[in-house]
């Protein structure tokens, strides 16, 4: 079953940023995954968001392969570039798109 990764992010450090960016798709291409949305800034309808922050969702093929890539030596390293540049918030979901 397919398993994403919804992110909630505001980027404090652009330049930071950008080459987070680049480390981070590499990793995410070497474990299965792949963007769905990309750093938007999504349109609210209902309830808050805080300005200036924006989403970005991954599939991976499996629970168990997402796992993996954000244990992995290469996302660590692109997650530890990130601090303080960028707050994240991170969920994974199991279930088949609709």
């Amino acid at each position: 079953m397919p398993a994403y990764v919804l992110v909630d992010a505001e980027v404090h450090d652009p330049e930071v940023a950008a080459r987070y960016r680049v480390l981070a798709e590499e990793s995410i291409a070497r474990y299965g995954g792949r963007y769905l949305i990309q750093g938007t800034v999504p349109e609210v309808i209902e309830g808050d968001w805080p300005a200036g922050r924006v989403v970005t969702t991954l599939e991976f093929p499996d629970l168990d392969r997402l796992k993996e890539w954000h244990a992995s030596p290469e996302y660590t390293r692109a997650a530890a570039l990130r601090q303080g540049a960028i707050d994240v918030r991170m969920l994974f979901a199991e279930g088949r798109a609709a």
